[in-house]
């Protein structure tokens, strides 16, 4: 039976394809007619097509099972992707490269002038309390004044269609090989869609990262060498931490593969003896990167990193202290932010974000939490999150209580109602919401993905997105109408 998107009900929500008539978007007017004339028996082969090329690309992601422990699973994708204009993606590339420039000001003045807070713009309480501000950073600054070299911004649309940022990552952000990977499946799996529409390329993120990342070495030679620190294969981020230095021709070591010598350089040990590196990928947490600066019992570090980094020896991406930026209670300032070191508006707006540690924003959070999605500040992945409309009185009460307990710690959402596109089920399509991670690039330089990852929560209904937490992702599609 044929896709009839007549059927196809989109009700009051905004559909990345398809209008409310069950008529296709201009843009995905191509991909929609190619999927009406496709029978069951073509779309049953097509996803056998691309779980064959996931398993042979050996596309995985490592969960925490209570019972099984850290296991691998194939990457749950769909095959049907995710469509952008061209026209409408500028105006978003624009709003992120003036988010992510705003913001490596912002931190790099924390750590040193702390203007923003002697004008009065942002509160000095916000920093005192901030768990990702560093000590040890003050009175540094990394090359260009960059701190997050990679950024990953989640965006969501409304049921209008106006697109918000919902957070910022800029301490270890991950999921740009699965952007990567989702588009050779699907150029597998779709090749006529590539000749029928003018597509513009991600493929070239390994390339570009390497330039950005090789821009950072203190020694200007012609070949730096470069390497990405994971905490091991035990991570759940291992695929893509393998995948990266694979496609980039860089090494990829663990902590006790390096070390720290008397000449406040870093070295990699070798079986020709040790062999200096110039830019460490670091893909570990912080708190764990240097066992002499911080947590002393760390066996993921490099013992004396700090050190060689602050002396100007070697360069760190993303720098440690950046995450002071990566806090959902910063998130809020966002707007101002920009304002004040670049004289700006926001280009990308801010979902409406209500500040518990503000009493009458927390009251009003107290009073109606029942609607709001309640975040703590430093969690990512989904985790400790209350999603109001979907949660028990129990839990309404349970955060309620955390919330007056540590206040900094929380800010609460109105519950947006997340745009959808079409997502297979079994032969059929339903309308299932999603989100969209780019990646952004900051070197001398700001580069943003064209397109990036989008996570799609596969059961029906569900705002979940993370795979972590049983969804999926679709391929990202940003296609130039004009230049057909």
């Amino acid at each position: 039976m044929a896709i009839r998107w007549g059927s196809y009900k989109v009700t009051n929500l905004y559909d990345e394809l398809v209008e409310k008539a069950g008529k296709p978007r201009e843009h995905a007017k191509h991909l929609c007619e190619y999927l009406r004339a496709l029978s069951d028996k073509d779309i049953n082969e097509l996803k056998a097509a691309s779980d064959s090329a996931i398993h042979t690309m050996g596309v995985t992601f490592r969960v925490y099972h209570q019972e099984e422990g850290s296991i691998d699973r194939a990457w749950p994708f769909d095959i049907v992707p995710r469509l952008i204009n061209a026209k409408e993606w500028s105006g978003i590339e624009k709003g992120l490269k003036q988010r992510i420039k705003a913001l490596n000001m912002f931190i790099d003045d924390l750590y040193n002038d702390q203007n923003i807070i002697k004008d009065g713009v942002f509160p000095a309480s916000m920093l005192k309390k901030s768990k990702n501000f560093l000590q040890e950073c003050r009175g540094f600054s990394p090359a260009n004044g960059v701190w997050a070299n990679i950024c990953g911004s989640d965006l969501v649309r409304d049921n209008q269609g106006k697109v918000y940022v919902l957070e910022d990552n800029l301490r270890v952000p991950s999921g740009v090989s699965y952007m990567l990977e989702n588009r050779q499946v699907m150029k597998r799996v779709f090749p006529e869609m590539f000749q029928k529409y003018n597509i513009l390329p991600v493929d070239d993120y390994p390339s570009e990262l390497y330039d950005m990342l090789a821009e950072m070495s203190p020694r200007k030679i012609e070949e730096p060498e470069i390497v990405v620190l994971t905490p091991g294969i035990y991570n759940s981020a291992y695929f893509e931490h393998a995948y990266l230095a694979q496609q980039m021709g860089a090494e990829l070591v663990e902590g006790p593969d390096l070390v720290v010598e008397d000449d406040d350089c870093v070295y990699m040990r070798t079986i020709n003896g040790l062999a200096r590196v110039d830019v460490i990928y670091r893909r570990i947490d912080d708190w764990f990167i240097d066992p002499e600066v911080f947590a002393p019992d760390s066996l993921l570090g490099v013992p004396g990193l700090i050190r060689a980094w602050k002396a100007g020896n070697v360069g760190l991406a993303n720098a440690p202290g950046s995450g002071v930026a990566d806090d959902k209670v910063v998130y809020a300032y966002v707007p101002k932010i920009i304002e004040y070191y670049l004289k700006e508006e926001a280009i990308l707006a801010n979902v409406p974000t209500y500040k518990c540690n503000d009493k009458a924003e927390r009251e009003y959070v107290l009073e109606n939490i029942a609607d709001m999605v309640v975040k703590p500040a430093n969690e990512s992945g989904g985790y400790g999150m209350l999603i109001g409309p979907h949660a028990t009185t129990e839990e309404h009460d349970k955060f309620r209580k955390l919330i007056i307990a540590d206040p900094r710690n929380y800010v609460a959402q109105p519950m947006l109602t997340l745009s959808t596109a079409p997502t297979m089920v079994d032969t059929r399509v339903e309308p299932r919401h999603l989100d969209l991670r780019p990646f952004i690039l900051s070197g001398k330089d700001i580069k943003v993905t064209m397109g990036g990852l989008t996570r799609v929560a596969l059961e029906r209904g569900s705002m979940v997105v993370n795979s972590s937490q049983g969804g999926g992702s679709k391929d990202t599609w940003i296609v130039d109408m004009e230049g057909e």
